[in-house]
Parts: C-alpha cells; structure tokens; sequence
C-alpha cells in the first residue's frame, strides 16, 4: 500500500499545486491529516496539495511519480479497481485502451475475420 504524489506544478493562488493519491482512501487520508490537509479539500479521489506539503508527504513515505504515471493509474483503476504499479501503470493504460478499441470495433461488426 501506498501513497502517490506527482510532479505537476499548477499556479494556484500564488502556490505551485500537485496531486496526491493513495493506494485506499484510508491511507491518503491518513497522509493529507499528517501533513496538515483538511479532509474537505478531499476530490473524491484525490487531494491537490502545495509543493511545500508534497516535500512533507515525501519526507514521510510518499512515492514519487510523474504526471502522466498518476493519470494512467487513476485511469486504470476505473476499470480494474486498483492505482496499480506506476512503473507499470502506462503500459497498463495502452493494453486496456487497445482493448476497449477492439471490444468497440468488434461490437460494431466491423472487425477483421
């Protein structure tokens, strides 16, 4: 189990702002309550957190991820259920979206025999 955060650095109120998600909603709560996140904040599956509270939730075990690693996650886990391994999560994200195409294409009649 584990908590996420990624490199996004959006502006927000003349803060730089990033994503934090977690293996369970359990554990991200957890994190965003040690690092001083008021629940509200909560996006219903994740929180946008400074860079300054990204640094504490590093510090205390937070993994590292880019951008495009958290979105393929968040995307695969509406269709299997789990953020999965980031490491894996891209290639993850291309098998599903090939898959769908060809459920999609097949269901249209229009596939190759």
């Amino acid at each position: 189990m584990a908590v996420y955060v990624d490199d996004m650095k959006a502006p927000y109120r003349g803060m730089l702002m990033c994503h934090m998600v977690g293996d369970t909603d359990e554990e991200v709560h957890a994190m965003a309550a040690r690092i001083g996140i008021a629940r509200r904040w909560y996006q219903g599956d994740h929180y946008d957190i400074s860079l300054g509270k990204r640094a504490l939730a590093v510090q205390y075990g937070a993994r590292e991820i880019t951008m495009r690693q958290l979105g393929c996650m968040v995307a695969n886990k509406r269709v299997t259920g789990s953020l999965g391994d980031p490491e894996t999560a891209v290639a993850l994200r291309r098998t599903l979206r090939a898959e769908m195409r060809a459920a999609r294409t097949a269901g249209d009649g229009t596939a190759a025999t």
